[in-house]
């Protein structure tokens, strides 16, 4: 039997046609490794580095020594790095695909440079350099060391306060955001750090969108995201109608998350996820955790509306919001009554609700005309008998007058009240 071929690098079992005695994944980081190690000048060609980047081989991309690797994402690749003219860490990050990237791909990355540089907040990211180093371009940033929300959240969902202030952080960041000009859109709890100070940094502006001008790169209909964060507007591909309240909606459901434990639409599938974003109202947060203030799972299901003008409008609105919560003043949020549920059900799926509708209409018909006939029926039956207690009471007068007592008191029997045995005035017991 043929011996099953091997990657040189990791040991898993290869393709019968693998290129150069190397897996996939092995043969991408050659290739970033190889684009790192070039010089912008000389024809010569450098060996690649080792494949683990550690202290002991520190290879080399510009200015900056790649000391690790810390997170891979759709559209690049960030590194914690040795800044070597300044002697400090960062996190670098470089465009998956280096040099091979396509121009779109490259343009995004610039963009997201661009924009996250412009913002100067405590709770962002701080951009360092922007640049390019031999085809490839890369920036710099803050190093936060810590871990991230979704890090954090896999010991299980964090106390009332705590998330409280969590999301009026976040808000406040992506106010600021707001005012400078930009969308986020991506907010999830992957892309929020937390230092060992316990303040938080947003991060990961590839997907933000200014909201003056056409310098966004979204393709029409195109759904880009985080499925489980995004506003349903954003899942529909709808990008017109993306403002300020979609990354409210995101911030609501990073509070979801973090009061519950999990996002608020979770599903096998991404199909699935998407349905439930835009057709389903997420399970309120204290039937999965009882223990939830009212007030503050009141402001998490009004960031989750699907209507835009029932959300908060603006971040900052939001924030003012949990801020009069965690100082325990009133807040002026109110819970949807149970016709108010009804009310956005039917505005969601009209055709079931004219079915209903019509399904109700019509036992409320039939029960209305089976109420007539029976009151028609019980008037006819009242009407008879009427006549025949006045032909029995005549007959009974009669027969008194005949003196024909037995057949007066067998006619009144049928109508004497229960235990009344003597007639003490039959002639007034006739006119009765």
């Amino acid at each position: 039997m043929k011996a099953a071929r091997i990657c040189k690098r990791c040991g898993a079992a290869l393709l019968p046609r693998a290129p150069a005695g190397l897996c996939p994944k092995c043969l991408l980081g050659q290739a970033v490794e190889a684009a790192a190690q070039s010089a912008p000048a000389g024809p010569a060609v450098v060996a690649p580095p080792e494949p683990v980047l550690a202290e002991a081989s520190a290879p080399r991309f510009g200015d900056y020594e790649l000391l690790e690797k810390i997170a891979t994402g759709g559209m690049g690749v960030v590194c914690k790095a040795r800044q070597l003219s300044l002697n400090r860490i960062v996190a670098l990050k470089m465009v998956l695909g280096g040099p091979l990237a396509s121009a779109a791909v490259q343009q995004r990355f610039l963009d997201e440079a661009q924009t996250a540089a412009s913002l100067q907040h405590p709770n962002i990211i701080a951009i360092h350099e922007v640049g390019e180093h031999a085809g490839q371009p890369f920036f710099s940033m803050d190093y936060v060391e810590g871990r991230n929300l979704a890090e954090l959240l896999r010991d299980g969902p964090l106390s009332p306060q705590r998330a409280a202030g969590y999301a009026k952080t976040i808000a406040e960041a992506v106010a600021y955001a707001h005012q400078r000009g930009i969308l986020h859109r991506d907010l999830k709890p992957s892309n929020v750090l937390i230092d060992q100070s316990d303040q938080l940094r947003l991060t990961d502006f590839g997907l933000a969108k200014r909201l003056t001008g056409e310098s966004d790169l979204t393709v029409s209909g195109q759904v880009l995201g985080s499925p489980n964060f995004m506003a349903p507007e954003q899942a529909q591909g709808r990008h017109r109608e993306v403002g300020p309240p979609s990354d409210v909606y995101s911030i609501g459901a990073l509070l979801y998350h973090l009061l519950t434990g999990r996002p608020p639409f979770q599903a096998a599938t991404l199909t699935e996820v998407l349905r439930q974003v835009v057709t389903i109202e997420p399970a309120a947060p204290r039937l999965l955790n009882p223990s939830l203030p009212r007030d503050l799972e009141t402001i998490c299901l009004k960031c989750l509306e699907k209507e835009v003008p029932r959300r908060y409008q603006t971040a900052r609105e939001l924030a003012d919001e949990l801020g009069r919560f965690l100082e325990g003043k009133p807040i002026q949020a109110r819970p949807v009554s149970a016709a108010g549920k009804a009310w956005k059900w039917c505005r969601r799926r009209p055709a079931l609700a004219v079915m209903g509708a019509a399904l109700v209409l019509t036992g409320v018909l039939g029960l209305a005309a089976v109420l007539w006939e029976w009151q028609q029926a019980r008037q006819l039956a009242q009407a008879e008998f009427r006549q025949r207690y006045a032909a029995d009471m005549h007959l009974a007068q009669l027969a008194l007058e005949k003196n024909n007592r037995t057949l007066a008191v067998s006619l009144l029997d049928k109508y004497r009240p229960q235990g009344k045995s003597e007639i003490r005035n039959p002639k007034s017991e006739v006119r009765n």
